[in-house]
């Protein structure tokens, strides 16, 4: 079976037109320690979606990387390799390859400040704390790229934050992820088609 990222000539594979390309970034740790934490949210969103549409990720530079197709646009999921604070590299990268415009950029983090499986778009904005969002502030030198924080909530005692972010889910979050991995679906499906204003009216909050 071929692989996707074989070069094709413009007779078998027309180049799409780069508006309708997006990257899809969803961050996280590398290794099977990190799997199922809270701060690996972004790679269980896009491991959720490549499962549901029975695409495979595929090694390639800085990341694992599949392509999914819906209504004419390609879809970039990138699973960067690089370490949660090291995520701007890959993405950098991943955008110059794909010729990918900044507008275009999804990036899923987690989200101490909002209550468990919330949803929040927003078009740009600081760090907020979160190391991989501060290293993909840094590389691409801006703060004007779309991002869609995903709540894990603040359940931790004062001093354990950090053992809270890389711990494991609940039973109770386990029980509801599958209905919040869905809506996160919806919601990368819904900024390639629908556009981030729609996007974020008819997900933010829910």
């Amino acid at each position: 079976m071929k692989s996707f990222f074989k070069l094709f000539s413009k007779k078998t594979e027309p180049e799409t037109d780069p508006m309708k390309k997006y990257l899809i970034a969803g961050l996280g740790n590398i290794g099977a320690e990190y799997v199922n934490t809270r701060h690996n949210i972004g790679f269980k969103v896009l491991d959720f979606l490549a499962r549901a549409e029975g695409i495979p990720f595929e090694t390639a530079k800085l990341g694992l990387v599949a392509e999914y197709g819906l209504k004419g646009r390609k879809f970039i999921l990138l699973k960067p390799n690089t370490y949660m604070n090291l995520s701007g590299k890959a993405v950098q990268y991943w955008m110059q390859k794909e010729n990918i415009p900044l507008e275009n950029l999804l990036v899923i983090t987690d989200d101490l400040n909002l209550p468990f499986g919330t949803i929040r778009i927003k078009p740009k904005g600081s760090d907020g704390g979160h190391n991989g969002l501060k290293n993909i502030n840094l590389v691409l030198n801006t703060q004007n790229y779309t991002r869609f924080r995903f709540g894990i909530s603040d359940e931790f005692k004062k001093g354990q934050q950090i053992d809270y972010v890389l711990g494991e889910w609940s039973a109770d979050e386990e029980a509801k992820l599958p209905e919040r991995l869905e809506k996160s679906v919806e919601v990368i499906k819904s900024f390639g088609t629908a556009g981030l204003e729609n996007t974020m009216t008819g997900f933010n909050g829910k």
